[in-house]
């Protein structure tokens, strides 16, 4: 075997932002469509009031859970055509930490732990600041400043 068989490949640079460009669209869709699902779960479901009256067993302020759904919905509309990507990312990240600390935060670390724990919200959290990192990519509606 030759030398050139084995030696790694290596992208051009068009080659890797095409490749960056597809990563994005591939993290921002998911997660505009997981947020659009939380949001209808939210919604239809559990219905707004229903979810506005889980929010206060917790102890945190009802008109909250409003909130949160009306970001989750926007959000993941926001997510799935690209606009505003980094800073529609940023503001989601709350919700994510603060679903961390009050509801999953004393369940444990794995979300298979009954009530669910804290592994899923995190890795979704964290998902967040990698998609506002990367931006929302080339095929974004509205492009990102870097």
């Amino acid at each position: 075997m030759s030398q050139a068989a084995i030696a790694p490949q290596t992208l051009s640079l068009p080659a890797q932002i095409a490749k960056a460009d597809m990563a994005a669209l591939l993290l921002r869709a998911s997660m505009g469509v997981l947020f659009l699902a939380h949001a209808g779960l939210k919604i239809f479901v559990f219905t707004p009031s229903g979810t506005a009256g889980y929010f206060a067993s917790l102890g945190l302020p009802a008109l909250l859970a409003y909130t949160v759904i009306l970001a989750e919905l926007f959000g993941g509309i926001a997510l799935l055509l690209g606009v505003a990507t980094r800073w529609v990312s940023l503001a989601l990240l709350p919700i994510l930490l603060g679903s961390i600390y009050v509801p999953h935060g004393a369940k444990g670390f794995l979300f298979s732990n009954p009530g669910g724990g804290w592994e899923f919200p995190a890795f979704w959290a964290v998902a967040l600041v990698v998609q506002a990192l990367l931006g929302g990519g080339a095929y974004a509606l509205k492009k990102d400043n870097a």
